[in-house]
């Protein structure tokens, strides 16, 4: 089948209630959602998995109200950030972040260790300092599309990824990574 953009199948999925359209948006854009998720919750692959899945059903339902001001990408990140607020707000976490990353480092070992040490850096900084983080340096987003995504100015979205660079780089430093 040829490649649709995604404004195509945004609108066959709007218009004509095309489930096999809304597929490839999904299958296209699943590993980005995911890999947004796993890093904001700093690993945890289930609930990464669960708020992906709904953040596709809320992009499903509310097709129709994309209007194309932004690329389907950014609205669709807009949606899932606003579903990774929402499970942070309904399930205030109690449990000590920086504790479970210890935890899970001590049982992993190798390629693992760095895996955990980066998610331990990212525990340090504050929740828009970690997503800023996240959208930009792994995800690639630029920052006027960090900003649209989150709904934060620009100016502001800067500042958060240079403090939340300056904190993951002090943080990997005192343990042991020098570059």
């Amino acid at each position: 089948m040829a490649e649709f953009s995604d404004i195509s199948l945004v609108t066959q999925v709007a218009v004509f209630h095309n489930k096999r359209a809304f597929d490839q948006l999904v299958r296209k854009y699943q590993s980005p959602v995911r890999r947004f998720f796993l890093n904001q919750t700093l690993g945890d692959e289930q609930l990464s998995d669960d708020l992906a899945q709904e953040t596709f059903i809320k992009a499903y339902v509310n097709i129709a109200k994309f209007r194309g001001m932004s690329s389907f990408s950014t609205w669709l990140m807009r949606i899932a950030y606003n579903v990774f607020y929402d499970e942070v707000r309904s399930h205030h976490q109690t449990e000590d972040v920086d504790t479970s990353v210890a935890v899970a480092r001590q049982t992993v070992s190798g390629s693992d260790t760095l895996k955990m040490d980066i998610y331990a850096a990212l525990a340090l900084l504050k929740p828009d300092e970690r997503t800023c983080i996240t959208l930009q340096l792994i995800d690639g987003y630029p920052i006027d599309q960090i900003s649209k995504i989150t709904g934060i100015a620009e100016n502001t979205v800067k500042s958060h990824l240079r403090r939340g660079k300056e904190k993951m780089a002090n943080y990997l430093k005192q343990n042991g990574y020098d570059r």
